[in-house]
């Protein structure tokens, strides 16, 4: 669903930045394109989400308690602190990097924070605050090293997820694990009562999913009457359609449980806000002008090195966000971060289409790949299937969004050269 920023103007320094945003891909302009261009940009979320409709039927039809309200709550809560892991890291994607020490990062910063309250006495507020610095400060490290010393994102992020591990052993000392008992803490994922009330679970949902589709409306009239190009009416009916329908199908499963849990708040208030950043800010601009084509956005005035460096901070700082969220989920942290999450955070991003290469996919990606994996997690376990089995699935199903990925952005640029 990405397209491309077109700017208009006679001036030297206008037509430069055309050519930095000749690469730029957000969700609100096509070209015209052939029909296996618009089946992978214009409604390239459907091939995503028919796939999990698939895996979910798939899971349903074996196993009927798949799909009840006490099953799917457990869902939802394991991809709470997931989604927001790749929430952060989608940014990181965008600009063709990538960030192999989100779950250390948000690893440390829960045991920091479960350190200052369950040790010292910290009341949550400070100790909340005091994580969320960590992250950053952890972001600022891995930007520093990858936008001014310029040295490759796998290997400054994967050296970092090593000391981040050996760091978390040295602060939790003997103990594997740190228990965490603060009332606030425990309230936002980890209680019977974490849960909107029926009147909030259900009206919170539909006005932001109702705001979304406003928003959509609004930028093709306006685009429209601007003489620019825009999705078509088609395209506009699906899209609000879909949103709609998702969000108040997964609001009516939930209700009939225990209601919308505070963390899914948590995950849908920070996409969308991540949304409005990346689709109608110069700085959401800038981030996709820069993965698309670092070289033409510098050309054009735009500072890639405090565009990498800043995204770098907003990942790990969301990362710190996320472990909280999943501690409060657990009510403990430990020193060994899961075998499965770093894996786990990336896929989900990926699987939901956004590129690896940069420049290319929306926030809203992580909806459609988280519960993707975490529904392949969940219904696998309750086939009784081992662990062997689950990563062998969520690899292949990895390698092949990859692979598609690959595939058709070469078919592109064919495409493209051959104008």
């Amino acid at each position: 669903m990405s397209d491309i920023v077109e700017k208009h103007g006679a001036d030297a320094s206008t037509e430069q930045t055309q050519v930095a945003a000749s690469t730029v891909e957000v969700p609100s302009y096509q070209p015209r394109q052939t029909f296996g261009q618009m089946l992978r940009n214009d409604l390239g979320f459907l091939p995503v989400l028919f796939t999990l409709i698939l895996i979910v039927a798939f899971f349903q039809i074996l196993n009927p308690i798949f799909l009840q309200g006490e099953n799917f709550t457990n869902i939802l809560l394991q991809s709470a602190s997931l989604g927001i892991y790749s929430s952060g890291t989608v940014l990181v994607l965008l600009l063709g990097e990538i960030d192999l020490s989100v779950a250390a990062v948000g690893t440390l910063c829960a045991v920091v924070m479960a350190i200052l309250t369950e040790r010292h006495g910290w009341s949550a507020g400070p100790a909340i605050i005091i994580a969320l610095l960590i992250g950053a400060a952890a972001g600022l490290l891995n930007g520093i090293f990858v936008a001014i010393l310029r040295i490759p994102s796998f290997i400054v992020t994967l050296a970092f997820f090593i000391i981040y591990s050996g760091l978390l052993l040295f602060l939790l000392g003997s103990q594997t694990t740190q228990s965490v008992g603060d009332p606030f803490v425990l309230s936002l994922a980890g209680t019977p009562v974490s849960y909107f009330t029926d009147v909030l679970g259900v009206g919170l949902p539909t006005l932001a999913v109702l705001a979304y589709v406003a928003s959509l409306i609004y930028d093709y009239f306006t685009r429209k009457k601007a003489g620019l190009r825009t999705m078509s009416m088609t395209r506009l009916i699906i899209q609000s359609v879909i949103a709609i329908a998702i969000v108040e199908v997964v609001v009516a499963l939930l209700e009939n449980y225990q209601g919308v849990p505070y963390s899914m708040g948590i995950l849908f208030g920070l996409i969308l806000l991540l949304w409005l950043v990346l689709t109608k800010t110069s700085f959401g601009r800038h981030v996709y002008a820069v993965g698309g084509n670092a070289e033409a956005s510098r050309r054009a005035g735009i500072n890639v090195v405090g565009i990498r460096i800043a995204v770098f901070v907003l990942c790990s700082a969301i990362a710190a966000v996320a472990a909280i969220v999943d501690t409060s989920r657990q009510n403990a942290v430990a020193s060994a971060i899961p075998s499965m999450l770093q894996l786990d955070i990336i896929a989900a991003a990926v699987i939901g289409g956004v590129s690896l290469f940069g420049g290319r996919g929306s926030i809203w990606a992580v909806v459609l790949g988280m519960f993707i994996v975490q529904c392949l997690d969940n219904g696998l376990s309750l086939l009784n299937q081992t662990t062997d089995v689950q990563q062998m699935i969520e690899g292949l199903v990895l390698i092949l969004a990859v692979t598609s990925d690959a595939l058709i952005r070469r078919a592109q640029t064919r495409s493209r050269s051959g104008k």
